[in-house]
C-alpha cells in the first residue's frame, strides 16, 4: 500500500497518534500543522488523502479545503470537535469527502480511510475503462 496521507491539525499529539493507528495499516504519514503547511506539503508530495482538522490556526480546515479543491480532487476527511448537523453539512458542501467528530475512533477513522480510498480506486478504474477504445 504505503499512500502518502497528510496529517493536519493544530494539535501534535492527534497528529501523532494518527500517525500512531496509521503506519502499522501500511500508510505513510505526512504531517502539517495548519492549512498553509498543508497547502505547501502538496506541492512537492503526491497525497492520496488528506485528514484535516476543521479549526486551526493560520488557515483553517475549511478554507484550505476550498482552496484545495480549486485544482485538486484529493479525498478529504475532515476532523472536528463541532457535532451539529450544520457543521458537518458545511464541511461536505465545501468539498470534504467525509466528516468526523472528535473524540476520534481508531477503527473507524481507519474503515473510513479504506472505504474512501477504495471508492476512489474504482472511479479510477472506472474512468480508465470509460477511455479504453474497443
Amino acid at each position: 500500500m504505503n499512500e502518502n496521507i497528510l496529517v493536519v491539525d493544530d494539535e501534535k499529539e492527534i497528529v501523532d497518534a494518527i500517525e500512531f493507528y496509521l503506519k502499522p495499516e501500511g500508510y505513510n504519514i505526512l504531517k502539517a500543522y495548519d492549512g498553509l503547511q498543508a497547502l505547501e506539503m502538496l506541492i512537492d508530495n503526491e497525497i492520496k488523502l488528506i485528514i484535516m482538522d476543521v479549526m486551526m490556526p493560520n488557515m483553517d480546515g475549511l478554507k484550505t479545503t476550498m482552496k484545495i479543491r480549486e485544482d485538486k480532487n484529493i479525498p478529504i476527511i475532515l476532523l472536528s470537535a463541532k457535532s451539529e448537523d450544520m457543521d458537518k453539512i458545511l464541511g461536505l458542501n465545501m468539498g470534504a469527502d467525509d466528516y468526523i467528530t472528535k473524540p476520534i475512533r481508531v477503527k473507524e477513522l481507519v474503515s473510513r480511510i479504506n472505504a474512501v480510498l477504495r471508492r476512489r480506486g474504482v472511479e479510477s478504474k472506472k474512468e480508465e475503462n470509460s477511455n479504453k477504445i474497443i
